[in-house]
Formats: structure tokens, sequence, C-alpha cells
């Protein structure tokens, strides 16, 4: 399965991620302590992946102003938009080919 995200590096730009944006979009980084949706929007789909880019979590529709968590030992995080697990019909195991825009 292929993914386009864009990839954030920055610290700022994994700190901020989604907040305040108006509009959703796919998005890439690493991180072990966890997510959060306070100041986003909108409701994303959460997608958390092993060094081989398989899935090992995923969190459909996290609505605003929640805490996601996950066993630290993976770093790799996809926020994606709403719906896109259900339409992409995503399971646990499955890789994922990512695509940087």
């Amino acid at each position: 399965m292929i993914i386009q995200a864009k990839e954030l590096t920055s610290f700022w730009k994994k700190s901020k991620g989604l907040i305040g944006q108006s509009k959703t979009q796919n998005i890439y980084f690493k991180t072990r302590w966890g997510i959060h949706t306070f100041g986003v929007k909108f409701p994303t789909d959460i997608v958390i992946l092993d060094n081989s880019n398989g899935v090992v979590k995923l969190r459909e529709n996290l609505k605003p102003n929640r805490i996601f968590f996950w066993n630290p030992k993976y770093e790799k995080v996809l926020e994606l938009r709403n719906g896109t697990i259900k339409k992409r019909k995503m399971r646990l195991g499955k890789p994922i080919t990512l695509i940087f825009s």
C-alpha cells in the first residue's frame, strides 16, 4: 500500500503538526512519546509503523483535544485524513510504502 505524506523533520514542525490548520493533510514524523490533538480542528486517523514500515498500531477518528500513546519502541507516525484507515483497509502487519511530498 502506498501513502503520500508530507515529512516533518524539524522540532518546530513536528511540534506543530496539524495544529491550527483549517484542512487536513497526510503527515509523517518520528516521535516515541505519543501525540495530542489539542488545537487540531478535525479528527484524524493515526498509523504507527515499525522499522520496516509495517503497521503496528491503528487509531481511527482521533478527535480534537485527545492524547494517543503507543509502545515507545516504535517511532514512525502517520497522521492521515479521517477515514483513510477504513477506506484503504489498513490492517496490523500490512506494510506501507511512503512517498514524501
